[in-house]
């Protein structure tokens, strides 16, 4: 995978190399310099995410600088606009958000007279300066002007709450307000989606659960990498690899925050070697809070010469939260290596920012915690205000609607009154037929309790029946003496076994109608392990089929199926050694609609599959069991590994 980075870098950077006019250029910078149109300048340096690359921010600022300078020269208004806009992106790029904000300030007092695009790029810049300053009150302010010049529908509020620590409060607003907005299969979407649900959790001291949802984000990553259908640009590839690059760093990081370090310094160290390949400012900050992490590691290793290379990182422009651990660790290093002055010095360093900290940040965040509720409820009243003018209105139409009907009300009056005797002998019978209802009511959910237990009942007995089945078929294995035989055996014991955890699953359900199939593939994985004793324990395996439930008609099959797919890989796909084998199930179903598919990266099929297909009892038992399901079973042989698949109804 290293390699692969590396390679669509290179081919990346090639690209950038040439220009329209097939002349080779130095990078982005000079292609920018060679655009004549102030405008299109400025299109051109927003449209470019990985502009530092080849050139530093500095190379770009200076450059932007002289133009401006002549534009003002010559008194070209338009120009002018625009470097000043690129100006103040660059500054907030370089972390010098005051400088940032104070350019985008000035800009913003004529903000009536700018053009759509432009005031949609300058409040985009004010929102993030003012973030990263802190500064939420003002920041919403920006949000609430977004909204009403038609840049966005709903001020999002999960971002702010992270920013003042409040990371289970971001969560819960995230997942509310993105992921409806995210369709199933968009997996590049999903990776981003749960990678950011990963951060919250990490950042709340959740490492452990942090991890389930960093591998979930990495499971949707490479099924949008693996899939070949669509034809990815330039820019998709970059940050498909980034994604990649930051998902490594946030996995090792939670490692390190369990103390499980030979599992993070690799993951960190991939991830650090790659971000640096990007050569991009914005992930700077990546960059330093996974050599933070990976120097904790080293001290705790007592590796103290590797640690001090990570701990010579610049942090001086980070949160204080990193300023703090840095200074921590330090300390930590020095004092291990028995340096007591210089501990001494980076101890006493902490201690002033906890105590500037305590000062200034404390009450500073409480305010903007206070203006961010308050401008929730400015939001929340306002639409109350605007329902209940709806609802004031329709009020009006019905009292208008009623004054017209006024009259058939009269007349409707003087037959109510000659139905009302009628009314009452029916009410007096309608009392009889309840209390005969109630009593039929309550028999039936007796008989339905009755039914339930009863079905409880039968589902724990055929499971008891099948281990029975399982427990003859253990003993006429060690009665077998016939290798071929015993392997049967074992694969007909795994089978029965597949198909006795449905039923346990059902009698444990409250629902017995449906299987929760997560669950299901966990234990039944569990139990193939278990037959499979000297392999298998090795291979990382992911689970995607959260929320996904089946009835008993398709859950069964589905087990055989998985029964017989991880069976083969382990048997079969790593015949040398399991240690970096992965096994990757996803299993959705939308409505009428549902899509399963099993790979693992072992040796693959062999070339006579299709030969072998007839005469070997495990495709064959798949074959039936998907057609069965209504589908046709697919077999992609052509990557590593192999890749099973199918849609179902």
């Amino acid at each position: 995978m290293r390699i692969t980075t590396i390679f669509i870098f290179l081919v990346l950077v090639c690209n950038g190399l040439i220009a329209q006019n097939g002349e080779v250029v130095a990078d982005r910078l000079q292609e920018f310099q060679r655009i004549q149109s102030p405008e299109e300048k400025l299109e051109y340096f927003f449209a470019s995410p990985f502009r530092y690359t080849e050139s530093s921010a500095y190379d770009w600022l200076d450059t932007i600088n002289v133009y401006l300078n002549s534009a003002e020269k010559i008194n070209d208004t338009t120009a002018v606009l625009s470097y000043k806009l690129m100006q103040s992106q660059l500054y907030n790029d370089l972390g010098d958000y005051d400088k940032s904000v104070a350019i985008a300030k000035d800009l913003h007092d004529n903000f009536q007279d700018l053009g759509p695009r432009t005031k949609e790029m300058l409040l985009n810049i004010l929102d993030d300066s003012y973030g990263k300053l802190k500064l939420y009150d003002q920041q919403l302010e920006i949000r609430k002007q977004k909204r009403e010049e038609g840049f966005t529908e709903n001020i999002t509020f999960y971002d702010v709450y992270a920013n003042i620590g409040l990371y289970r409060e971001a969560m819960k607003r995230f997942i509310k307000e993105v992921k409806p907005t995210i369709a199933d299969n968009e997996a590049f979407k999903l990776a981003k989606f749960y990678n950011q649900v990963g951060d919250f959790l990490r950042k709340d001291n959740s490492a452990r659960t942090a991890i389930k949802e960093y591998k979930k984000a990495e499971g949707f990553l490479q099924v949008y990498i693996n899939n070949t259908a669509v034809q990815k640009t330039e820019q998709e590839l970059l940050e498909s690899s980034l994604l990649k690059a930051k998902l490594e760093g946030n996995i090792g990081k939670c490692h390190v925050m369990l103390k499980e370090y030979d599992e993070g310094i690799p993951l960190l160290e991939r991830s650090i070697e790659e971000l640096t390949d990007f050569g991009d400012t914005n992930q700077k900050q990546q960059l330093v809070e996974n050599s933070l992490y990976l120097a904790e590691a080293y001290l705790n290793r007592k590796e103290y010469e590797k640690a001090k290379k990570f701990l010579e990182v610049e942090a001086h422009d980070l949160s204080i939260d990193y300023r703090l651990k840095k200074n921590r660790l330090l300390a930590s290093y020095y004092d291990r290596t028995q340096n007591y002055e210089d501990a001494i010095v980076y101890y006493k360093r902490n201690q002033r920012l906890r105590d500037s900290l305590e000062l200034n940040e404390s009450s500073i965040l409480k305010k903007q915690l206070v203006a961010l509720v308050a401008n929730e409820e400015i939001e929340n009243s306002q639409q109350l205000i605007e329902e209940q003018k709806s609802a004031n209105e329709r009020i009006r139409s019905e009292i208008q609607a009623k004054d017209e009907r006024i009259n058939l009300v009269f007349i409707s009056l003087v037959f109510t009154l000659l139905g009302f005797a009628g009314l009452v002998y029916a009410y007096l019978k309608s009392i009889k037929n309840q209390r005969l209802i109630a009593q039929q009511k309550h028999i039936i959910e007796n008989s339905l309790i009755e039914k339930d237990s009863l079905l409880k009942e039968i589902h724990h007995r055929v499971k008891n029946n099948l281990q029975m089945v399982s427990s003859l078929l253990s003993l006429q294995t060690k009665n077998t003496r016939s290798k071929a035989a015993i392997e049967a055996l074992e694969e007909g014991k795994s089978r029965v076994k597949a198909m006795a955890l449905i039923h346990q699953k059902l009698y444990q359900n409250d629902d017995l109608s449906v299987i929760e199939m997560q669950g299901y593939i966990e234990s039944l994985i569990n139990s193939v392990q278990s037959v499979y004793k000297k392999g298998g324990h090795n291979i990382s395996i992911t689970i995607d089929a959260e929320g996904t439930e089946l009835d008993i008609d398709r859950a069964i099959p589905f087990g055989l199926i998985l029964n017989e797919l991880v069976s083969n890989s382990f048997k079969y796909a790593f015949p040398e050694s399991d240690e970096n084998g992965k096994i990757y199930i996803h299993l959705r179903k939308n409505g009428d609609q549902g899509y399963f598919e099993y790979t693992d990266n072992g040796v693959g099929l062999p070339d006579d599959t299709d030969e072998r297909a007839n005469s070997s009892m495990g495709i064959r038992l798949i074959n039936r069991l998907v057609n069965q399901l209504q589908s046709k079973l697919n077999i992609d042989k052509t990557n590593e590994g192999v890749r099973f698949w199918f849609n179902f109804s």
